[in-house]
């Protein structure tokens, strides 16, 4: 079972400063107040730099020095300013452009959404592996292992968020695995060849400029252009 004093720190952390970090940027980008974007020689210093250092700090000291109490506390929550820092550039690292404001840049906050879904479900108690010591290690790789098992065809048909809660809850996964693909999923690509029953399927089930329940939070932090 996961601290779930650690968790909310984490939790807490990571949503504080990604609401922060979206604001002052929002503030940079219409150059109001006194924010300005980090320049070294030349050179536009992402957020997501702070991000990555910060991570590999408390994650060290989190394997090293194995804090206990309140130092616990406080490794989670910087831990999860570092999260947020870095996942609030998620699409800078599979476009490796500055994409923040265009459309693409709509995956961070996709990724930052689900991660504080992650969150609330650690924190609710809900956990990928088997709670119970006394099954051993072997039942806990069993129970991930068969949650892998429908979460991985549910993420590779387009339906991210469903197959990360899926590794916590695995009746969800196996919803969206029985579920057609999104067309432009890994998996319309490789099992619904052009002109076939499924493809024709999944395009009437999400046709272009289809928006989904998702879309009016993401507008929210992301903007919609």
């Amino acid at each position: 079972m996961a601290d779930r004093s650690v968790v909310a720190w984490t939790l807490g952390a990571f949503v504080v400063t990604f609401l922060v970090t979206r604001l002052v940027t929002r503030l940079i980008r219409a150059g109001r107040g006194p924010f300005r974007d980090l320049s070294v020689g030349g050179v536009h210093l992402h957020h997501q730099v702070f991000g990555i250092f910060l991570l590999l700090i408390t994650g060290a000291t989190a394997l090293v020095f194995r804090p206990a109490d309140g130092w616990a506390d406080a490794t989670a929550v910087g831990f999860g300013v570092g999260a947020a820092l870095t996942l609030d550039e998620f699409a800078l690292w599979l476009r490796l452009d500055d994409v923040y404001w265009g459309p693409e840049g709509r995956r961070s906050v996709d990724a930052v959404l689900v991660a504080v879904v992650i969150g609330l479900l650690l924190l609710a108690g809900f956990s990928p592996f088997d709670d119970d010591p006394a099954d051993g290690p072997v039942a806990g790789v069993v129970v991930v292992a068969v949650n892998l098992l429908f979460a991985v065809p549910a993420i590779l048909k387009g339906r991210t968020l469903l197959g990360v809660c899926g590794l916590f809850v695995p009746l969800l996964a196996i919803v969206a695995t029985c579920r057609v693909a999104r067309p432009g999923s890994p998996w319309a690509r490789w099992r619904y060849p052009p002109g076939s029953a499924k493809r024709a399927k999944a395009e009437r089930r999400f046709p272009p400029g289809r928006r989904s329940r998702w879309d009016p939070l993401v507008d929210l932090f992301a903007g919609r252009d």
